[in-house]
């Protein structure tokens, strides 16, 4: 079975990476992830998944469809926290 992350590892690395603070290759070195587990939470974005939600049912882990507002204001409020803990050090 693969490696699982948290959800506020997976928001960091597309954040990053919507950001252009990182390429694919780049956050895969960094954060120790490889590079297609990257591309297809970047990919499951896209297409309207919540990557931060697993489901188990089934054997299998389920996603959920997210609206796209919906998944922008996560985005919004993760990069407000991030600058938050940016501006605290």
């Amino acid at each position: 079975m693969g490696k699982h992350f948290n959800s506020s590892i997976k928001l960091e690395v597309l954040n990053k990476y919507l950001n252009n603070e990182g390429s694919l290759n780049t956050l895969s070195r960094q954060y120790d992830i490889p590079r297609s587990t990257i591309y297809k939470w970047i990919k499951q974005t896209r297409d309207g998944k919540d990557i931060t939600i697993r489901q188990k049912g089934s054997g299998r882990i389920k996603e959920e469809n997210i609206d796209y507002k919906e998944r922008y204001e996560i985005l919004k409020k993760y990069q407000a926290f991030l600058k938050a803990q940016r501006e605290r050090k």
